[in-house]
């Protein structure tokens, strides 16, 4: 069993920039998988980012690229994602999930967190 607990979000301006954290614990984390996904209110869940267990290989959503950038640190059993340039469609939950195996764009993880609120005012 693999917990997750995501922080950093929060209320910013268009323009601005607000980096998450995902903390996971209960595995070894650097078999794992690492995606974030947004949920905004009457919307379906989408895929944002993901980091396979080797650092540095990423997919984005094509609405975040050249924005967004994640990263893990196996160390510390963290993964980040720097967002900036934020914009108002940006304004949603924010899930961090964790999959042993299986596409990495695709919804269907095994673990997820509780999520965190980022809000982008225009």
């Amino acid at each position: 069993q693999v917990q997750l607990i995501e922080s950093g979000g929060g209320l910013v301006q268009a323009g601005a920039s607000l980096r998450l954290s995902c903390v996971a614990s209960g595995d070894t984390f650097s078999l794992y998988v690492m995606g974030w996904f947004r949920q905004a209110p009457g919307k379906e869940r989408e895929f944002v980012a993901a980091t396979l267990r080797t650092p540095g290989v990423t997919y984005y959503a094509d609405s975040v690229k050249g924005r967004f950038a994640i990263s893990r640190d196996n160390a510390k059993n963290t993964v980040y994602m720097q967002m900036n340039s934020l914009e108002p469609g940006d304004t949603a939950r924010y899930y961090c999930a964790a999959r042993r195996t299986g596409a990495p764009k695709r919804a269907d993880y095994d673990y997820w967190g509780q999520g965190t609120q980022v809000t982008v005012s225009s």
